[in-house]
Order: structure tokens, then C-alpha cells, then sequence
């Protein structure tokens, strides 16, 4: 059996290389980012998705593999080219995205393709929205997903809100709130809390989502000010570290798989874990997603256990 799986969009993310006006080719999108996360922290990890017959798509599987993720599930178009993506970055390293997604591979995701996954079978399965912004790629996501929970996989979801990518703000809000049923956990940041639920107090959101959805566990990513948990109607905060932030890309993609990371070691429902293992967690997620910042790209940042373990004992937390 798999520790991890992910469905959903593979492609190539060019990041400004520091050069003038020159960019530089990563391979990434975020349920191919946490797969590869997974697996460098030594879980059993795959992923599905669809890439294209061309170089940036042997660039995408060869990124996978490099990182330990099995491929098994990795399907190729030989008419549909390997999606793109243009990352600007302000001062801060926040980012700013402009997709080449028309009639690209990651969105040929199909029923077929769904049906092959049916005898994967995961401890923790995990998919986003992108792949739900277009078909046939939703149908075949959706599918996956449903046939997971079906088989006694935690289900882990991560909106991960692309606007430009959606027909409109309502068919976003819409669809990503008629697939959040699915979830067992489900990871947002602060700006998605208010997109989809209207707050800007976070833990009025997290309690607005435990009473409609009953989603066992709920975390919020906050920026600069840390991340925070609803588990078993409690709250958890943990601080942001101190670190140098250069490129935020795949940051919420580690901090989650972090979290994932962690519940798969303890190996128990959330409704068991205790109070020090879900802060345990927490603080985990949040220096794995602090050390991605500050490196260039996704995949090429993700640390190693010891780095993470070096940053939780000796950087110091920003109490803001």
C-alpha cells in the first residue's frame, strides 16, 4: 500500500533566475509538489496526473523520479503539450501567475485515466482545485477522489484558489465548496478562508467549516504570522520561523505535506492524537513550509528531515 497519493496538475513553472528578463524552467504544480515532499521524507509516494510527449514533460517525470515519487500513474498525451506557468515575484517573493493552459495535458485527465487508479490503493489520498477547473479533467479527479474515500483513504484537500484559471469567481467558490464533502483534512490560507466563507476572523471560518462539512481537520496558513489548526474543536497556532524569505512558491504545498507527514508517523485518528502531537505537527508543517521560501522553485527547495529538525531546534519563531 502507498503512504501518499496525489491526483491532479503537473506542469512547468518558469521562475524569474535572478537574471535580467530571464526565467528559469521548475517543474511543479502543488499536488505534484506534495507528492515530492512525501516522498523526500521518506514515504511511499505517488503521483497521477497527465503531462505531455514533449521535453518539459520529461522534465516534469524526471523531477518526480528524482525525488522519489513513483510514476506508475503518470499518464502521457501524445497530442496535448505539458502545461505552463509564469511566476512573478515582487519584493517579498510573494508570486503572481500567468498560466498557458489551453487545451494542455494536465486538464486531458480522463475517466480512463481514473479507472487505472482504481486498484491504487493510499493511506492518505490528496487533490486541489486547478484539475477541477475544467473538463474532462474535474470528472476524472472527482472520481478518483470519491473511489478513495470508498476504500478507506484519508482524503486531503487543498482549494489552492487560481482565479485566472476559472470561468468565474462564483463557478470557483461553487466548485470548490461542492468537492470539500470529500475532505477528511482540509488546508486553506487566510485570503481563501474569506473567499469561500466570507470571514476574516480564520477561527470563525474553521468552526463555520466543522459545522457544515464536519471536516476533521482544518488548517489555515497565515503568511508571516504562522499557521493555525482546528482539530477536535480545539485551536493550535504555531508562529512563523525567521527565515529569509526569497521565493514563496510550494510553500503551502510543503507546509501541508509536513502536517501529512506527521499524522502518518503517528499513526492514528485525529480524534486520538493528543494536544502535543497535533502542535507537534503543526510545527513541523510550518518549518518545512519556511525553509522552501528560501530557496528558488518548488521541487528544487524541499529540505531533508534534518534540515527541518535543525530548524524547529535552533531558528528562532517571529511572534508578531
Amino acid at each position: 500500500m502507498l503512504d501518499f497519493l496525489s491526483i491532479g496538475e503537473i506542469l512547468i513553472d518558469f521562475s524569474p533566475s535572478g537574471e535580467a528578463d530571464t526565467y528559469k524552467a521548475n517543474p511543479g504544480g502543488a499536488p505534484a509538489n506534495v507528492a515530492c515532499v512525501m516522498a523526500k521524507l521518506g514515504c511511499k509516494s505517488a503521483f497521477s496526473g497527465k503531462i505531455g510527449n514533449d521535453a518539459f514533460g520529461k522534465l516534469c517525470k524526471k523531477a518526480l523520479e528524482n525525488a522519489g515519487v513513483l510514476t506508475e500513474f503518470l499518464f502521457v498525451s501524445s497530442s496535448e503539450p505539458t502545461t505552463l506557468a509564469f511566476v512573478c515575484l515582487d519584493e517579498n517573493g510573494n508570486r503572481d501567475f500567468s498560466f498557458y493552459r489551453e487545451k494542455t495535458a494536465d486538464v486531458g485527465l480522463n475517466a480512463e485515466d481514473a479507472k487505472r487508479l482504481s486498484d491504487a490503493k493510499a493511506k492518505i489520498f490528496h487533490f486541489g482545485s486547478v484539475s477541477l477547473t475544467k473538463e474532462p479533467s474535474k470528472s476524472a479527479v472527482l472520481t478518483a477522489a470519491k473511489n478513495a474515500k470508498s476504500s478507506g483513504a484519508i482524503i486531503s484537500y487543498d482549494p489552492n484558489l487560481r482565479l485566472p484559471l476559472w470561468e468565474s469567481s462564483n463557478s470557483a467558490k461553487n466548485t470548490i465548496l461542492e468537492a470539500l464533502p470529500l475532505a477528511d483534512i482540509l488546508k486553506i490560507s487566510e485570503g481563501e478562508a474569506l473567499f469561500l466563507f466570507g470571514e476574516t476572523d480564520f477561527k470563525k471560518a474553521a468552526r463555520q467549516i466543522k459545522e457544515k462539512y464536519g471536516t476533521k481537520i482544518i488548517l489555515i496558513t497565515l503568511a508571516a504570522k504562522g499557521a493555525y489548526a482546528f482539530v477536535n474543536d480545539k485551536d493550535y497556532f504555531s508562529p512563523a520561523y525567521d527565515v529569509k524569505t526569497v521565493d514563496t512558491t510550494g510553500a503551502g504545498d510543503s507546509f501541508l505535506a509536513g502536517f501529512l507527514y506527521s499524522l502518518l508517523k503517528f499513526d492514528r485518528p485525529a480524534n486520538m492524537l493528543s494536544d502535543e502531537e497535533i502542535s507537534h505537527a503543526l510545527d513541523f508543517a510550518n518549518a518545512t513550509g519556511s525553509l522552501v521560501t528560501t530557496k528558488k522553485g518548488a521541487i528544487p527547495a524541499i529540505p531533508t528531515l534534518e534540515e527541518i529538525h535543525l530548524c524547529m531546534k535552533n531558528t528562532k519563531k517571529l511572534y508578531l
